[in-house]
């Protein structure tokens, strides 16, 4: 063997033992990774969890039936709340179809305690009586909530939803762009769940996470 071949010979063997280690590496950082989302979210809900004991920030306004409501009426109750308006093309709608879906799956005992809340973001054109039509279409025991514009900023903001009004053509005529997710809020009042918009779609996905913040 000469010298010029030892090299080469080693070269394999280094090789092998690098990509071995980063085998080693990648398949701790995936077991601390999945450590670490079975203790943020040990019951194996479909949407993010949310740490136990996070309170739902409050909401309070005027109800679709045009008097005084504030999620706090409704401890006692699983809520999905959400954040949208009546002029929503597809999303709103969309929302409250796959919700009340879901409400259908659940027992008959547990329907009644089960609540689509949909707070308006657009207070300025959505009146309770239309919020009332427009929830009840879907369900009959969705309702809607009004909150005026600048504690609405404030409420919005605490539950980490944003939106804008866009494409402004009049006082009366304009889009709005808003946070999509929806939020579960269980009986004793804690944030519990956040599911994207796209996961609204796996019906049976999100009814069983309902099942299992109801007990």
């Amino acid at each position: 063997m000469t010298s010029d071949s030892l090299p080469l010979a080693q070269a394999p063997r280094s090789w092998q033992r690098s990509l071995t280690l980063a085998l080693l590496a990648l398949a701790a950082l995936l077991s601390l990774t999945l450590l670490y989302s079975r203790l943020r979210n040990p019951q194996g809900l479909l949407g993010t969890a949310y740490p136990p004991g996070t309170v739902a920030p409050p909401l309070a306004g005027t109800g679709d039936d045009g008097r005084p409501l504030a999620l706090a009426d409704f401890r006692g109750k699983t809520v999905a709340v959400f954040f949208g308006f009546l002029n929503c093309p597809n999303i709103c709608p969309t929302t409250l179809a796959a919700l009340e879906r879901v409400r259908q799956t659940l027992p008959e005992r547990q329907r009644k305690e089960f609540v689509s809340l949909l707070v308006t973001v657009d207070p300025g054109r959505d009146t309770p009586a239309e919020l009332r039509s427009y929830v009840r279409y879907f369900s009959p025991d969705a309702r809607g909530l009004v909150i005026p514009k600048t504690p609405l900023r404030q409420a919005a903001a605490a539950w980490g939803v944003g939106f804008e009004y866009s494409n402004v053509k009049a006082p009366d005529r304009y889009d709005v762009n808003h946070t999509t997710g929806v939020y579960l809020v269980d009986k004793e009042g804690n944030r519990r769940v956040v599911w994207d918009y796209t996961q609204l779609n796996l019906t049976d996905r999100i009814a069983s996470d309902v099942r299992t913040v109801m007990q």
